[in-house]
């Protein structure tokens, strides 16, 4: 009976208790990759094209060093609301980058700011290959 009552509460205990596992930088950019393999016209990700896309503007006012600086190791802030923004580089910043659900949100409201369209997984893989180069 106290075998039974232990392996209960073992599995209450550990269904209850399921840590959330945060993902690195390094497995959000494979997924990318998975996504950009889907497109079709796939290219290894480049960090000096992700640099390139990030400080040119893309027709519109903006580039993403409007809100994140020409170090996107510092804090920077929102252009048309002032509202600080943490620095995007991984490297000084621990939550960037750890769940792909909010780096596909933010991709999305960002490019749409920048680009007025989606950005390619292809973009988002090369932009993210650059931010990890980036030292603090």
């Amino acid at each position: 009976m106290f075998r039974s009552l232990y392996l209960i509460s073992f599995t209450l205990i550990t269904s209850i208790a399921q840590p959330a596992f945060a993902e690195t930088p390094a497995e959000i950019l494979a997924s990318i990759k998975a996504n950009a393999l889907k497109e079709g016209k796939f290219q290894e990700f480049s960090a000096a094209r992700g640099e390139k896309f990030f400080k040119d503007k893309h027709g519109g006012d903006w580039n993403c060093e409007s809100c994140h600086t020409k170090n996107p190791a510092e804090q920077g802030k929102h252009a048309k609301t002032d509202k600080p923004i943490d620095p995007l580089a991984p490297a000084a910043n621990a939550e960037r980058f750890t769940e792909m659900k909010k780096v596909q949100k933010w991709f999305k409201r960002n490019c749409n700011d920048v680009l007025e369209r989606l950005c390619t997984p292809q973009e988002q893989g090369d932009v993210l290959a650059y931010l990890l180069t980036i030292k603090k």
